[in-house]
């Protein structure tokens, strides 16, 4: 998925998280797009490597970026306190409009994961995303333990206990998906 369809689909995604609470900057979009697309499996195409605090996209960084400059996001303080947060922009609508399909086939998706990431902070969001990275590259059914150990080891500042807290957050993320999966195909 490339242009302006997955633009489409950031933006869903933003109305969703903001919907749901989410202080939306841009760590917290970050993080909720790697689950969309590595978790339920919405293919935005985005570029991840594991970075400074978790799995980040330079790829979304700089759509992020371009899609400001369109009038498609805006950036603005919720607190004086805390960083910027991000929004769909006064041309968003435009752009969602055009591709209504692509946003409905994907709504189930975006609530799910926003649902799951908003009300998370940006310390629970890196250990989450980088729980899930872990998940990924390991040998199906490795122990909860065993991914713990090496997200510790990959962040260090995330204690064992964390980490295996966050493993465990992502296996019953993952279980919750395959249940309501489970629940719409048979309906």
């Amino acid at each position: 998925m490339e242009g302006l369809k997955r633009r489409a689909v950031v933006l869903e995604m933003m109305e969703r998280m903001n919907g749901y609470g989410s202080w939306s900057g841009e760590t917290h979009v970050q993080k909720c797009l790697y689950f969309l697309q590595e978790l339920v499996g919405v293919p935005t195409g985005f570029r991840y490597i594991l970075y400074k605090h978790g799995p980040f996209s330079f790829d979304l960084r700089d759509e992020l970026t371009a899609m400001r400059a369109d009038g498609l996001v805006e950036v603005y303080l919720k607190s004086p306190n805390y960083g910027p947060s991000l929004r769909p922009g006064p041309r968003a609508k435009d752009v969602m409009d055009l591709f209504p399909k692509t946003v409905k086939k994907y709504r189930e998706q975006t609530d799910f994961v926003a649902r799951w990431l908003s009300p998370k902070n940006v310390s629970e969001l890196e250990r989450l995303a980088t729980a899930l990275y872990v998940t990924r590259e390991q040998p199906s059914g490795s122990s909860p333990e065993k991914r713990a150990k090496l997200l510790n080891q990959l962040k260090p500042h995330v204690s064992v206990e964390d980490a295996l807290s966050a493993v465990r957050d992502v296996d019953q993320i993952c279980e919750e998906l395959m249940t309501e999966n489970h629940r719409g195909a048979s309906s």
